[in-house]
């Protein structure tokens, strides 16, 4: 029974080490202490003494003698990881050192320290940016009409790009020295977001110059020259820019790019003669400049670099360059902002042309990734969010309006189930659009983030706006003037494939380099691996492998017992409601860290190829991101009581979900066994996480269907005319006059059910209570008003010929 005791000890001890992640010090202090104890206490025979002494502290002198651990294993390891490991190309180690890393590196860690998000700053906007949005972007807003541009003149409205220009709005992240705004990434998206729930064309027309436009390459890369001549004309739209980089043959892969430069010398001057052939490039049709990506290639050595290919190179050149050819259009979804190719044969530009100079050529992949970084964590969510946010609060007001069998549609249970997953998106959106923001302008620059905001942002863009159009029906199916959502169909097809294909996006970018960059190790194990020097790898692979291994024996324990007790023994940061959350999320943390080692582990290389398995692997990560954004946005808002019910079910819908992906990984991983074991460390109780229930989707839709604070929080940032020429200003005012007369509206349906009152129509029921004195005439004159409101909301657009 005493060597049981102790036996226990020792567990016990080893456990509470390895849960905490001790350091190498500490490990030893504790073991020693033990053992010591042990040798004094114990009745034990001397040989089970010495057995156990040996047991524990040869293992501690082998962490402690690098030179004996690098002999006995890790020089071994070292030699097999090299051969087993795939070569890096240029461009993929260029994306993997790109950028920098954040919470997502708390997240792959598997002990996610919550202080580093909950104390990041928040950024709320500057007077010169709320003014902004509450002037020109307003009057922006009015000039534009989405069904008019998209589907009558196909174009913003001239007006309107005399507006662009004329109030900077191409220049809003141009500092001011050069004659811009200067605004912060949150001020930028908000403009976007904006302008977005008005019309997702005239957004997209301001966002390019501001997000993947050769503005931000200059601002970052550009010689003093660039910068003088060129910011200030595009901050003033003098210059129209685009950014070229697609082309027939090079999509996603943008390392296969086929358009060369040739590096050569033409009357005198010496420059690059280029040949390209690109599309999908937004503003191609309209731009006065191009930034162009293509391969500079140095025949004959007139550069002076010692090489001949120097790689991925982003040049500026003018359309008026003779051979440039530009003008023509595609039609993206019959929207109507400007797309096109443009084809370029024998251009010629001098270096100066080059962003950055000499000094940037062959580093264009680099500059590429630090800048589309920005489209995909700043553009596409404020645009997703947009159509979210105008779904949300259309789709409620026409739920309440419309009635079936005498009650609103929207409280019917099985429209308030696409109710509560609209709400409940936009919510989760909002919330990681606006902490992801916060990152950026707090100097952050996460391509994983950027990867999984672009993925995941557009694709519950996509969900939210097929519920919108299931609740609206043949309303939302009609499209005209009247029809808010029906316009927001043509905006997911466009938002998924730009910026990097989502498929791409989800099953090889968010993990494949996620599981590099945000390791704590794996980076560094990596480029031992490709060390040409073979020693100085060894060492430097001895160092990180031995601090991956206590790593991963610490995730291994830690999701073994939060997984034995349902997360309890993790530590929350806010109590209340929202502390289990923090708990699970935890918990589920160190288990996504302990399965992404075993896949490194047993697949290596070949997880490369194994997309499928990548992609459950950014499923899981980006639910963790998400929920722990909710969270975030909660506390920085205050934790409105309000809004729990929608940091509640953003939670529990990002956990279901990372179960989900959870268990479809472990049906499909190798060897069988494995899965088998792992599953049960993470699950050993079987699935612990069910979709929002039923009371829940019940209590976050009701919100959407009356006016409130919470739900203005909800849609905050959209443009809502005031006017009910305008349909979303239609359906607000019907709300509001609904909701303002709904004590009359039961004291009448009484007074009818009594017989007090009678008639077919509500005209004939409201004259005849009036007259019996059960409402006044002020309450019958506002009921006709409302009703009259609610029917013009409801009405349909038809056409004399299409």
């Amino acid at each position: 029974m005493i060597a049981l005791l102790w036996w226990l000890v020792f567990v016990f001890a080893l456990l509470a080490l390895a849960y905490v992640h001790a350091s190498r010090a500490a490990w030893t202090g504790v073991l020693l202490a033990v053992l010591l104890v042990y040798s004094e206490l114990s009745p034990a025979a001397g040989w089970i003494k010495a057995f156990v002494w040996f047991a524990f502290a040869a293992p501690l002198v082998v962490v402690w003698a690098p030179t004996l651990r690098r002999r006995l294993f890790s020089d071994r390891l070292y030699a097999f990881y090299r051969a087993s490991m795939p070569d890096l190309s240029r461009t993929e180690r260029e994306a993997l050192e790109a950028g920098s890393t954040w919470w997502d590196a708390e997240l792959f860690s598997g002990n996610p320290q919550w202080r580093t998000l909950l104390d990041s700053p928040t950024r709320a906007l500057s007077e010169a940016e709320r003014a902004f949005l509450e002037g020109p972007t307003e009057q922006l807003c009015a000039m534009l009409d989405d069904w008019r541009d998209n589907h009558v003149r196909h174009d913003i409205p001239p007006q309107a790009w005399s507006f662009v220009k004329e109030q900077g709005f191409f220049g809003m992240v141009i500092p001011p020295e050069y004659g811009g705004k200067g605004f912060s990434q949150t001020g930028h998206a908000s403009v976007i977001m904006k302008l977005a729930t008005r019309s997702i064309s005239g957004a997209l027309t301001v966002m390019i110059p501001n997000s993947v436009g050769p503005g931000k390459l200059l601002l970052k890369y550009g010689t003093d020259e660039q910068k003088r001549y060129w910011l200030p004309r595009l901050a003033a739209g003098d210059e129209i820019p685009c950014f070229a980089l697609t082309g027939p043959e090079a999509g996603s892969d943008a390392g296969a790019i086929p358009d060369t430069g040739i590096v050569c010398e033409r009357d005198g001057v010496l420059g690059v003669r280029l040949d390209f052939d690109k599309r999908y490039i937004t503003l191609g049709p309209v731009a006065t400049v191009l930034g162009l990506a293509f391969k500079l290639i140095d025949p004959d050595g007139l550069l002076d670099t010692g090489r001949s290919e120097l790689g991925i190179t982003l040049a500026l050149v003018p359309v008026s360059t003779p051979g440039v050819e530009t003008g023509r259009r595609h039609n993206p979804m019959h929207m109507s902002f400007m797309n096109g190719p443009v084809r370029g044969h024998d251009v010629f530009v001098p270096l100066d042309a080059l962003i950055g100079g000499v000094e940037y050529a062959g580093q264009g992949w680099r500059m590429l990734i630090e800048c589309l970084t920005d489209g995909r964590s700043i553009s596409l969510p404020a645009l997703s969010t947009a159509a979210a946010k105008v779904s949300a609060r259309a789709t409620g007001a026409y739920a309440r309006i419309r009635s079936q069998f005498r009650t609103p549609i929207g409280y019917f249970e099985g429209v308030q189930e696409a109710l509560a997953r609209i709400a409940g998106n936009t919510y989760a959106m909002d919330a990681a659009r606006r902490v992801t923001l916060a990152a950026l302008d707090d100097g952050k620059k996460p391509p994983v983030i950027s990867a999984i905001m672009k993925y995941n942002m557009t694709e519950r863009a996509r969900q939210v706006i097929a519920d919108a159009l299931d609740v609206h029906g043949g309303a939302g199916v009609c499209l005209g003037p009247r029809n808010v959502v029906g316009l927001l169909h043509q905006f997911p097809p466009v938002a998924v494939t730009v910026e990097g294909a989502n498929i791409l996006t989800r099953s090889m970018m968010t993990f494949g380099q996620g599981a590099i960059r945000c390791h704590p190790y794996l980076l560094a194990e990596l480029n031992a691996a490709n060390d040409t020097d073979r020693g100085r790898g060894a060492a430097t692979f001895d160092r990180a492998v031995t601090s991956h291994i206590g790593l991963s024996m610490s995730n291994g324990v830690r999701t073994v017992l939060l997984g034995l007790t349902g997360g309890a023994l993790a530590r929350a940061p806010r109590a209340g409601p929202v502390a289990r959350y923090y708990r699970q999320l935890t918990r589920l943390s160190a288990a996504f860290s302990v399965t992404a080692d075993l896949l490194l582990l047993t697949l290596r290389g070949e997880l490369k190829r194994r997309e499928r398995l990548s992609a459950r692997m950014a499923d899981i990560v980006s639910q963790l991101y998400i929920a722990s954004a909710a969270l975030k946005h909660f506390d920085a808002s205050g934790a409105p009581a309000g809004d729990l019910p929608l940091v509640a079910w953003a939670c529990e819908d990002a956990l279901h979900r990372a179960e989900r992906a959870f268990t479809e990984l472990f049906d499909n991983m190798e060897p069988p066994w494995l899965a088998a074991v792992l599953r049960w460390f993470v699950f050993p109780w079987g699935l612990d996480f069910r979709r929002p229930s039923d009371g829940l989707d019940h209590e976050i839709a009701r919100i959407l269907l009356a006016p409130s604070s919470t739900r203005d929080r909800l849609t905050a940032g959209l443009y809502l005319p005031r006017s009910t020429r305008e349909h979303l200003g239609r359906l607000e005012d019907a709300l509001n006059q609904l909701c303002q007369t709904e004590a009359a509206r039961r004291t009448l349906a009484d007074a009818v059910k009594m017989k007090v009152a009678s008639g077919r129509t509500l005209a004939e029921q409201v004259e005849s209570a009036v007259t019996a004195g059960a409402i006044t005439a002020d309450d019958a004159a506002r009921l006709q008003d409302a009703d009259l409101a609610r029917r013009e909301a409801l009405a349909v657009d038809d056409f004399e010929s299409l």
